[in-house]
């Protein structure tokens, strides 16, 4: 049974009367944190498509419209901050087509549609906007996303490493957010199990970068090392990698809705018309909070991001909370707000992830 907000009877006094409902969801919950529309797909499409196809509940939440994008479609041009500053209604369709294509069905804005603002790239005058979700308050938005772990109560969470993966403000405010909300979910015993944040194995770059080297269309162009990259992880601190290999084809569909942000001719298809589904289907995480569960390989990575957990039906009644075990990280206390921005030499590799 669960709450709905309350309602006061006509011609009734005293205090609102609870209505409650009975609420079911799948054993398996998700829950996935990102900035912007085109986030979700670029980087965890594959996952989320995975996952939804297997019947868990996979929810996203976006904390931006993304209205200080790039736009791609140069019939849509007008749309740019500075000209009509239309461009963040315009991508709730995009991103609306894009969780279609993946199967999602439950899609939430934090706080609803353009509550928090786009802030642009690391130190652009978009960072002080009023409405900016780099300038959010920490608690005010943690809170809004704690509304949505107590309704689904998901027992994994995905967000982004403190750097927010490659250094954009909004990234790291939502990497910022999302642990913080975590925080305040374990206070009330509901907490996810495990908290997961998106990862690209050290090994896979290096790979890429050879790969590129003679490429007209190399994104790598202007980076000599995989050092040099604002991103990159060690394969030994891989905890997860899921095959989506199978979904590949709904992540690309996912992406190519986005189409203001990704040009039909992105390097990111050309690589995808190269390697195929293993470069479309598959996707890394570290885990940040929780216990690993069973892996194979030489790294014992994960294959389920469920890995370790005995699902249960979620109880939305508020008389069992759901199991909150895990290890709390630094990151998951409040922050200060100096956080490295990455490397702006790596625009280039960088591209269509924002």
């Amino acid at each position: 049974m669960a709450d709905l907000p309350g309602r006061v009877r006509p011609g009734a006094r005293g205090p609102p009367v609870r209505v409650t409902v009975v609420t079911t969801l799948p054993d398996r919950r998700l829950l996935l944190v990102h900035a912007h529309p085109d986030d979700e797909s670029i980087g965890t499409g594959s996952t989320m498509a995975h996952y939804a196809a297997a019947g868990a509940h996979v929810t996203l939440v976006t904390c931006t419209l993304g209205e200080e994008g790039e736009i791609h479609v140069p019939a849509l041009a007008q749309l740019a901050a500075a000209e009509a500053d239309q461009l963040g209604g315009f991508r709730i369709g995009e991103l609306a087509a894009a969780c279609a294509a993946l199967g999602v069905t439950d899609h939430r804005f934090l706080g609803g549609a353009g509550r928090y603002r786009d802030s642009g790239m690391m130190g652009m005058p978009t960072n002080g906007h009023p409405r900016a979700f780099w300038a959010a308050d920490l608690d005010e938005a943690a809170g809004l996303l704690l509304e949505v772990i107590r309704e689904i109560r998901p027992q994994v969470m995905v967000t982004y490493d403190p750097n927010g993966f490659y250094g954009h403000p909004d990234h790291i405010q939502a990497h910022r957010v999302a642990m913080r909300a975590h925080e305040l979910a374990g206070a009330e015993g509901i907490a996810p199990a495990k908290v997961y944040w998106t990862a690209m194995p050290r090994s896979v770059l290096e790979a890429g970068m050879s790969h590129f080297t003679e490429s007209a269309d190399n994104p790598f162009a202007a980076i000599d090392s995989v050092d040099d990259l604002p991103f990159g992880t060690p394969d030994d601190q891989i905890a997860a990698r899921i095959d989506g290999t199978d979904q590949h084809a709904a992540k690309e569909a996912a992406m190519r809705a986005h189409a203001t942000q990704i040009p039909a001719n992105s390097w990111l298809y050309a690589i995808a018309g190269n390697f195929g589904a293993e470069f479309m289907g598959v996707e890394y995480f570290t885990l940040a909070v929780g216990e690993p569960g069973p892996g194979d390989g030489p790294y014992g990575w994960e294959s389920d991001l469920f890995a370790g957990i005995d699902p249960d039906p979620a109880d939305l009644s508020g008389g069992r909370p759901d199991p909150s075990a895990g290890r709390p990280v630094a990151s998951a206390r409040r922050p200060e707000r100096d956080a490295p921005a990455g490397d702006a030499s790596a625009a280039t590799a960088t591209a269509g992830l924002r």
